[in-house]
Parts: C-alpha cells; sequence; structure tokens
C-alpha cells in the first residue's frame, strides 16, 4: 500500500512521561503511517515546561496536526517556581499556539466531518465516599498512604475545585454550540465506570467529576478519549467509545502484550 492509498487517522496517545527514558525512546519513534495523520495527546506528557513543549514541538513535525489537552503532571509545579497554577496552564498554551498545536482554548477542528472537542475539566474530588466530606476523604488517603501528588503540586498553588467549577461553566457554553457529532478529549474520564477499575477505589476522587457524567450523550459523541488511569482500554459504554490511550509507566507497559496497538486509531478518513 503506497502513502495515497492509505486512509487518514486520527490516532491518541495519553501519559507519556517522557521524563523517562524509555518513554521518550519510544515517543521518539512515534512516526505516522501517513503524513496527514493527526495525533491527540492527552495529557501527562511531562511535569517540566520546557520538556513538554519540545515533546509537542517534535511530534508537530511529524504529524499534519496535534490537538493537546493537559495532564495533571504537565500542571505540576514546585514552590521555586515562578509561573504556577493557572498561570502555568496559560504558558503552555501560549507555547502551544506558536507551533501551531491546537489545545483546549482555540477553536474545534473538525476532522472527517467530526467537530474534535479538546477538554480540560479537571478533577473536584466528587468521585469519593460521599460518606465523607473533601477534607476527610483526603485525610483518609493520606492515613492509607494513597495520595495523590496533585495534593502537593498543584492545590497550594490553585483550588482544585474551584478551578474545575469554571473550567466545566466555560467548557459547557462552548460544547452548547457545537452541532452534529463529537470526539470528547480530556485527560481525565468523563464518567465514573472506567475510575471503577482501579485497585484502590479511594485514588478515584483525583480522576475526574460528577458533572461531566452525561458529556458523552448530551454532546453526541462518537468516541471519548482520554488518560490519566494507566488502564489503557478501548470499549462502549451508553453507545459510546470510550478510548483509555495511555502509554504509563515502563513497570506497567512492559506487562502488557507486545501486539499491543498503540497509538489508538479513533477515525479513519
Amino acid at each position: 500500500m503506497t502513502e495515497t492509498d492509505r486512509p487518514t487517522v486520527l490516532w491518541a496517545v495519553a501519559d507519556l512521561h517522557v521524563a523517562n527514558r524509555d518513554n521518550r525512546n519510544i515517543v521518539e519513534r512515534l512516526v505516522p503511517p501517513n503524513p496527514d495523520d493527526w495525533l491527540i495527546v492527552a495529557g501527562d506528557v511531562a511535569e517540566r515546561p520546557e520538556l513538554i513543549l519540545d515533546t509537542l514541538r517534535s511530534l508537530s513535525e511529524r504529524y499534519a496536526q496535534v490537538i493537546w489537552v493537559p495532564g495533571n503532571h504537565d500542571l505540576f509545579c514546585r514552590g521555586t517556581d515562578e509561573i504556577t497554577g493557572e498561570a502555568r496552564y496559560w504558558q503552555l498554551i501560549e507555547g502551544c499556539r506558536s507551533m501551531g498545536v491546537l489545545t483546549p482554548e482555540d477553536p474545534y477542528p473538525e476532522f472527517g466531518g467530526v467537530t474534535v472537542c479538546p477538554l480540560f475539566v479537571l478533577y473536584d474530588y466528587s468521585w469519593r465516599d460521599q460518606s465523607m466530606t473533601v477534607d476527610e476523604a483526603v485525610n483518609y488517603a493520606v492515613e492509607q498512604q494513597m495520595i495523590f501528588t496533585d495534593e502537593f503540586a498543584i492545590k497550594p498553588f490553585e483550588d482544585p475545585i474551584l478551578w474545575c467549577r469554571r473550567r466545566l461553566d466555560c467548557t459547557v457554553r462552548r460544547l452548547s454550540r457545537v452541532e452534529g457529532p463529537t470526539i470528547l478529549i480530556n485527560h481525565w474520564p468523563l464518567i465514573r465506570e472506567p475510575v471503577n477499575a482501579m485497585a484502590f477505589p479511594t485514588l478515584g476522587m483525583w480522576c475526574g467529576t460528577r458533572h461531566t457524567e452525561d458529556w458523552p450523550q448530551r454532546y453526541r459523541a462518537e468516541a471519548v478519549v482520554y488518560g490519566h488511569l494507566h488502564i489503557p482500554d478501548d470499549r462502549m459504554y451508553d453507545g459510546v467509545r470510550h478510548i483509555e490511550a495511555s502509554l504509563g509507566y515502563p513497570r506497567e507497559w512492559r506487562r502488557l502484550p507486545s501486539d499491543r496497538t498503540w497509538p489508538v486509531s479513533v477515525k479513519e478518513v
């Protein structure tokens, strides 16, 4: 098959974690079968802004269009950082725009007649044990030594609940104007069912928000692309395809079948 005979494909990856050399080597070898192919990067490229942007720039030189949404690791900050919290997010947005990588702040593109919607809506602890308040649930997680680094690398710089609320409001306004079918992209899953597969349910409260659970149906999604869980999956929920496209850490992907298909094909035209 020649390049001109190949379909144009919208591919998806997530959780590249390229600060790890083995992961970086894999990402450096990603080459689209067709130079017109697009690539979704559903968050967690790295922790340092310069490494995130260098990786996205490299991918944008190989794929016709790269679409990026932030993950929690992309937003991690330290007290010594000059740019933190929401300002870090906007730093990454401006860096992406300078190289033509699409983000949640740009007009939604179309691929094969479907509107591709990169989202950024965070988490708000609403997928916790509802018998506990947020503080009680977080304290319980600390006692069990099952706590996300977000509590030390995001929360001190930006209240995730308030940030999530703002992101939900602005995203609903944008999605409500979209006509026709969509592909929804978010680092965190939009529905709770995939979170139930986690070995430690306590961690679910850092994995999304209950306020997005009806979005796949409400916004006519053909597919939902996400990452974060490091549990690669591709299955139907209520008639919508949900794709967890993570690479994950070496200790995780080395356990997966050697013939695993990755990146994941989301749509062909």
